[in-house]
């Protein structure tokens, strides 16, 4: 019998009773897959590499044992002793957000390091000596640098969404804060995809000590949950349209539209806030407090859709987001999950449309081939586009192509097949080198 099968409900971990109390008031009674094999091992004390799908539990899965670790024990005059690292200001604003709950019924004390806000203000936050700092690693470089951190009683480090983290190109940054903690300390990496990130073997090795490894996630593979679908479009003013119609047709309690730029986000929110839906936007260069905001109007029901770059595809947690759209179609394959991961989450279902262009068609095909399955074309009545997928006539032309090589090839093997192998005798030989009459006939006479 495995972790999962022995641990069917949270009383069968060896949490603290405060920790119970606060999960009893959530409502949380059953434990995820990732909760259930991460907790044992992050209790015990070892260090951990686990990748789970978007939307499984993985914050609780260690954040639940780092609180108990805590409670087991007053540090009043210590440093930090619990850091979480996290690619951006949203996700750090969960993270948070779930430690504040979970530790409810505690004294422990958290605060989050970001962008957005002013570094004086995040010193004094230091100066408070929470136990617990949740970080972007950025800005946390900046303090390091500036002495305004105290890592020498640090007891456990968290990387969460490493992959992400890599593909920000944040590698550096995250060694030189590992670097700057005590060895002595507990480590966990939590992604929800390992498999695929170039840097994953040079960081593990630097930062884990002989760590277990999970693996729950289904490799390369969207949540199955989640409707796929796209709509095939000519251009952006389509694609406008086309969203707004959507939006309006389907029945969602919240949407969330992601688009590939700043600028783009910003014309497709004005361009529907002009069309009469409720909308905000979220992207890299709104402030904190604006961006924040946003997002409480979202969870609050202020607004029912949300255009966002990327910056929302990991860390964005609202209940309720049942639509993604992609206006732009991702980059890669793993942004695509990450971003229709908003919704589909804790076994609902969710519905995630894909906007394409001629431009996108091969990139579509390409995130098709990575995630193992299909997407279903649908079309918006009224706005058909002109555009109907990759020109067939090419293909069929180049297959054409082929069998005229082969014709070709096979009328000159004719041609030297029908040469006539005649016998040369000697009573040939006597009319060598005379003139012949010319023949009577014109070329094409003869069949």
């Amino acid at each position: 019998m495995d972790d999962t099968q022995a641990i069917q409900a949270f009383t069968d971990l060896p949490l603290h009773d405060r920790l119970f109390k606060a999960l009893e008031a959530k409502g949380f009674d059953t434990p995820t897959p990732v909760q259930a094999q991460a907790i044992p091992e992050v209790l015990a004390n070892k260090d951990l590499a686990a990748s789970a799908e978007t939307g499984s539990g993985k914050t609780a899965a260690f954040v639940l044992p780092i609180l108990h670790k805590l409670l087991q024990k007053d540090a009043p005059k210590s440093g930090t002793r619990a850091l979480i690292l996290a690619p951006t200001r949203e996700l750090a604003r969960q993270i948070f957000k779930n430690v504040k709950d979970l530790s409810a019924f505690t004294r422990l004390q958290a605060a989050v390091i970001s962008g957005g806000q002013e570094f004086k203000f995040q010193k004094a936050l230091f100066r408070k000596n929470p136990e617990i700092i949740i970080a972007t690693p950025g800005r946390l470089v900046e303090h390091i640098e500036k002495g305004s951190t105290d890592f020498d009683d640090l007891e456990v480090l968290v990387i969460d969404e490493a992959d992400r983290m890599f593909d920000m190109g944040l590698v550096e940054d995250v060694l030189k804060i590992a670097d700057s903690c005590t060895p002595e300390r507990q480590t966990l990496l939590f992604s929800a995809t390992l498999e695929n990130s170039f840097h994953l073997p040079r960081v593990m090795e630097k930062v884990l000590v002989d760590p277990v490894t999970l693996s729950l996630a289904p490799k390369r593979e969207a949540n199955q949950n989640i409707l796929q679908q796209i709509v095939l479009s000519d251009d952006d003013r389509h694609k406008s349209m086309q969203t707004d119609k959507l939006l309006k047709d389907h029945d969602y309690d919240k949407a969330v539209v992601f688009t590939n730029t700043k600028a783009g986000a910003n014309k497709l929110a004005g361009w529907l806030r002009y069309r009469d839906v409720k909308v905000g936007v979220l992207h890299g260069d709104m402030d904190q407090d604006a961006r924040n905001q946003e997002m409480n109007r979202l969870r609050r029901g202020g607004i029912k859709v949300l255009v966002a770059t990327d910056v929302a595809s990991r860390g964005l947690d609202v209940n309720g987001i049942d639509l993604v759209i992609n206006f732009d179609m991702p980059r890669d394959g793993d942004d695509y999950i990450h971003r229709i991961g908003r919704t589909g989450r804790a076994g609902e279902s969710g519905t995630a449309i894909s906007l394409i262009n001629s431009s996108e068609w091969n990139l579509m095909a390409r995130i098709e081939r990575y995630i193992k399955g299909d997407f279903k074309r649908i079309v918006v009545k009224g706005l058909e586009a002109k555009y109907k997928g990759p020109d067939k006539v090419k293909s069929s032309g180049k297959a054409a192509g082929k069998k005229k090589t082969k014709a070709t090839t096979k009328g000159k093997n004719a041609k030297n097949d029908s040469k006539p192998k005649t016998k040369v005798r000697a009573r040939d030989t006597k009319n060598i080198g005379k003139r012949r009459e010319p023949s009577r006939k014109k070329f094409g006479d003869e069949v």
